[in-house]
């Protein structure tokens, strides 16, 4: 499982500067403020992402796009759980497949592997499957929220 140690945590911090979240980098084995699941999976309060080098990029992705997908009340107010609906978890797993593209050394179908290994699952048995054959919901959804836009690329937009 790819984690942050693997990447460029600067480049992946500017990346996600865009949709103004603020990444904390944490040593390794500090406790992280706001990490729903516990160590080492990233933690999220209002859009600060708490992250350590063991954090694997599946999950900083993961609380990164919940930010991005929930409305600015939720966004306000944001403390370690994130909430949220089947559709808006099916939008923010999307979202996080198609920022791996924007990781230099990650893409979609390694995030798609880490995200089986670690136990998302999906009514087509995978992670890349249901990306590739089963998310014109979540595709929508990320489109009417100016997420991203009819070509299926990525506005660098949050939900408002």
């Amino acid at each position: 499982m790819k984690t942050l140690a693997d990447i460029d945590r600067t480049h992946f911090s500017q990346l996600l500067a865009k949709y103004g979240i603020d990444v904390c980098q944490l040593k390794l084995n500090e406790v992280i403020p706001g990490s729903y699941w516990g160590a080492p999976e990233a933690g999220i309060i209002r859009n600060q992402l708490f992250i350590r080098p063991d954090t694997p990029i599946h999950s900083a992705l993961h609380e990164s796009c919940h930010y991005v997908c929930m409305d600015e009340i939720r966004r306000k107010n944001l403390h370690t759980d994130t909430g949220g609906d089947y559709d808006e978890e099916n939008a923010v797993c999307y979202l996080q497949i198609l920022l791996a593209n924007y990781i230099p050394g990650i893409n979609p179908m390694m995030l798609c592997e880490d995200m089986d290994e670690w136990g998302y699952t999906f009514r087509l048995g995978s992670a890349k499957r249901w990306f590739l054959e089963d998310a014109d919901d979540a595709l929508a959804w990320l489109q009417q929220a100016d997420i991203l836009n009819q070509d299926k690329q990525v506005t660098w937009n949050i939900k408002y």
